[in-house]
């Protein structure tokens, strides 16, 4: 506990001392509102929630992978992990505390477009739930791709495209039938699906996310471990 403690006060105290990183959790809902109060809400042929929706999936599905790669590359680069495995943090621990400022910064971030949003009672449950588990999702995807890269170049270099790939596939789903088949083991789409329809399969978007965060997790402790004493 003392361990997950430390790590998440020191990623606080980085993140507030990197503007690019912490801009990142408001523009997004700025600009949903900003387009929401200009065009949605003067304009009767676009859905008022549109830009929340779309922006909120974006920010859950890729504004996170990108930070977190980050992250835990630095400390790669740094020798920062090989001395925190050496003194006996665990794979869960590490990613925690390195990821749960993120998270909580992350849920924050999804109040503020839930409000933006009025949804009903209901629809923000569902809401902030599909929100939280997809950025946690996001998240554990960049300590995996973190952990593969040598340096903040590389992790940058790596995570961008991915990232973009698994943010905006879900837009090209609602063109595409094809890429719509296989977008739906991604967790962006489920995100996607329901932020737009609050009627769909709620627990098989849930066992869904739930089947991308497994996975990701096994991978992560598998580097961590192979990894973490040989940077």
């Amino acid at each position: 506990m003392r361990s997950i403690k430390a790590l998440f006060t020191k990623q606080a105290r980085d993140m507030f001392r990197n503007p690019a990183v912490l801009v990142m959790f408001i523009v997004f809902p700025a600009v949903a509102f900003i387009m929401t109060q200009l065009i949605a809400k003067s304009n009767d042929d676009i859905p008022n929630n549109m830009f929340v929706t779309m922006m909120a999936a974006i920010f859950a599905g890729m504004g996170l992978v990108t930070s977190s790669a980050a992250v835990i590359a630095e400390d790669i680069e740094r020798k920062s992990l090989r001395f925190l495995i050496i003194a006996g943090v665990k794979p869960h621990q590490y990613l925690i505390g390195t990821g749960g400022f993120f998270l909580l910064a992350g849920a924050v971030t999804s109040v503020v477009f839930a409000l933006i949003g009025d949804f009903t009672g209901t629809e923000t449950l569902k809401f902030l739930t599909v929100m939280i588990a997809g950025s946690a999702t996001s998240i554990i995807l960049g300590a995996v791709i973190g952990m593969l890269s040598k340096n903040l170049q590389a992790a940058t270099a790596l995570s961008m495209p991915i990232a973009v790939i698994i943010g905006f596939t879900p837009m090209v789903a609602s063109f595409s039938e094809t890429v719509e088949k296989y977008a739906g083991i991604l967790y962006t789409q489920q995100i996607n699906v329901i932020v737009n329809d609050f009627s769909a399969n709620f627990t098989h978007a849930l066992m869904v996310i739930g089947m991308n965060i497994a996975v990701l997790l096994i991978l992560f402790i598998v580097i961590y471990r192979k990894k973490g004493l040989k940077e």
